[in-house]
């Protein structure tokens, strides 16, 4: 008996590999023309991205503020803080965007010191802008600090080899 039903297992097999070649081979033609089309698609984009300027230097434009308005800009801790609110952002972020400390956004909600000329400019500008900008920004700003901190870790190792 063993033979037989070994026989009737491999002709079943056979037949339901035939069967799912018959219901596939079209598909694969489908699968076929859609992956050229992707592979086309990932051409183009990266043509398009590597001579189209990036998005974020147009914004980084917008930063720039008159001097008369940044002199009638009104600032208190409550507004610095509202700012913040506002964009969604945290005092690191703040901190990051406008080139000072932790302690010094801290310290400008707190209203024991306020934030000089250069600094107001920012705050202005911050003012202007919304969130997904801000945040492309604060992408943008991280993604430079992390560079440069995998440069000066290399140009560390390069000089402790020497020694």
């Amino acid at each position: 008996m063993g033979k037989v039903e070994s026989i009737i297992k491999s002709e079943i097999v056979r037949l339901a590999k035939r069967e799912v070649k018959k219901m596939t081979l079209p598909l694969r033609g489908e699968i076929k023309s859609l992956k050229g089309i992707v592979s086309q698609l990932r051409k183009t984009l990266l043509t398009l991205q590597r001579t189209s300027p990036p998005r974020l230097k147009g914004k980084e434009v917008s930063m720039e503020v008159s001097p008369e308005e940044v002199k009638s800009a009104r600032f208190s801790p409550r507004l610095i803080r509202s700012l913040r609110k506002r964009l969604r952002i945290t005092q690191r972020e703040l901190a990051l965007l406008t080139g000072v400390t932790v302690g010094a956004i801290h310290q400008w909600e707190r209203g024991k010191f306020k934030p000089e000329m250069k600094k107001r400019e920012i705050m202005v500008a911050l003012r202007k802008l919304g969130r997904r900008e801000v945040r492309k920004m604060i992408e943008a700003k991280k993604s430079q600090r992390i560079e440069k901190k995998t440069v000066s870790q290399k140009t560390s190792k390069k000089s402790s080899k020497k020694k």
